[in-house]
């Protein structure tokens, strides 16, 4: 049995409810992240849980954390990835042929819990087929602070956000450039955590240039909401982390490019860690 999966089987095993409300909430500590970053925007790395393999995917979350990384979204690995571009699908596709389990990813996040807020990004099939509330469960007994669902449409999600709240989980939505102003004030009297704000319409990856839509995107769903507002999806570089900061981003969430680097970086973890670094440093606030 590896290290993490030992971890996932003592940290995500069965629980009393008992147990579960004498932590401290999710939605707290996700907040306290955004408000100790020491940052322009903090940073939000993601990771594959599992890629590329389950071991490797725990030290590169520890590298991250190493680099700067104020929280982490720790992807559980998915055959059909909707809102993921090809970066992603491929990791996700890797990591389930090793055989990455659920139980697998939740080890990891046991781990990185110890270190950061730990923000789980789930499909739905994944957190359905067991129920929502034995899912949440189980990322609560891990120490899980967060969960993000891209596919669950907002209008379906009231028992998983009831079941959520219930064991101090914050269900993160999501926002796109084309959700109305109707619909976002709606979403954004339930975000828990901090508001996912999708840049572009179109999956996640790799993009060469920020979008001049960015700073009016971000102003309306501050507005909507209470809590902290992030920037996802097309963010690869040090500079466009910078801009989204000085657009207005509370947070920056460095998806594909990390990946990728993952990928490349074969048995060392440091080379993310490195590259966490350079977004943290980028993201640091000015000393007059």
């Amino acid at each position: 049995m590896s290290a993490a999966r030992g971890a996932g089987s003592a940290r995500a095993g069965e629980g009393d409810r008992k147990s579960l409300r004498t932590l401290d909430s999710g939605p707290q500590r996700i907040a306290a992240a955004f408000a100790a970053s020491g940052k322009r925007a903090a940073l939000m790395p993601y990771l594959m849980g599992g890629f590329p393999d389950v071991e490797r995917s725990l030290a590169i979350g520890e590298a991250c954390v190493r680099g700067g990384a104020d929280l982490l979204e720790l992807g559980i690995p998915f055959s059909d990835p909707l809102a993921d571009g090809p970066v992603i699908h491929a990791a996700a596709t890797q990591a389930l042929a090793g055989g990455t389990t659920v139980e697998d990813v939740l080890g990891v996040a046991a781990s990185l819990a110890t270190h950061v807020a730990v923000i789980v990004m789930a499909y739905a099939n994944t957190v359905l087929m067991p129920g929502a509330e034995r899912f949440v469960e189980r990322l609560a007994q891990a120490g899980v602070a967060g969960l993000i669902v891209p596919d669950l449409p907002y209008e379906e999600g009231e028992d998983l956000a009831r079941a959520s709240e219930q064991v101090g989980i914050a269900l993160v939505p999501l926002i796109a450039p084309t959700t109305t102003d109707a619909r976002l004030r709606e979403i954004g009297k339930r975000a828990r955590g901090f508001m996912y704000v999708v840049s572009v319409t179109g999956t996640t990856g790799e993009r060469g240039a920020g979008s001049t839509t960015i700073a009016p995107l971000l102003a309306r769903a501050k507005a909507s909401t209470s809590v902290p507002v992030a920037l996802g999806f097309g963010i690869s570089s040090p500079d466009q982390a910078a801009a989204a900061a000085a657009a207005g981003a509370d947070g920056v969430i460095i998806g594909s490019r990390l990946v990728r680097a993952a990928g490349e970086a074969g048995d060392s973890a440091s080379a993310v860690g490195e590259l966490v670094a350079q977004f943290a440093t980028a993201l640091a606030l000015s000393i007059a």
